[in-house]
């Protein structure tokens, strides 16, 4: 059974940091581009950051470049966002999610992602 947990969100403060989790299993999570996507209230989808199956490549929406950092340990199975310099519009359910073969790394559609996690809640406000 296909399992993405996510983890370590909540409620902070403006220019405070957070780490979220992504616990992977039952699908070859070493051999997958993963990535965390978001979406906040009354809004669609937003692409956050995708990291490849190394480790080693990674992309950054223009929101996130510069104050989110993605990693991946592949022996653990999971998947991490830190959040640093956060602010009120970060706030947003964050999914981990499985890019599917041949999509854009950049990808807003649900349909390109083939797992998804339940989410955790971000709120950032004072």
């Amino acid at each position: 059974q296909v399992q993405l947990v996510e983890s370590g969100g909540g409620l902070v403060q403006p220019g405070g940091s957070l780490t979220l989790s992504c616990a992977a299993s039952g699908f070859l999570f070493s051999e997958r581009i993963m990535s965390w996507v978001r979406q906040a209230p009354g809004k669609g989808l937003e692409w956050v950051s995708t990291l490849g199956t190394s480790g080693f490549v990674n992309n950054y929406s223009k929101v996130a470049e510069g104050r989110f950092t993605i990693s991946r340990d592949n022996t653990k199975n999971i998947l991490w966002l830190q959040m640093n310099s956060l602010k009120p519009e970060d706030t947003a359910v964050y999914y981990c999610a499985s890019l599917r073969d041949g999509k854009s790394w950049s990808s807003k559609k649900r349909d390109d992602y083939d797992h998804w996690g339940q989410g955790t809640q971000v709120t950032v406000s004072s």
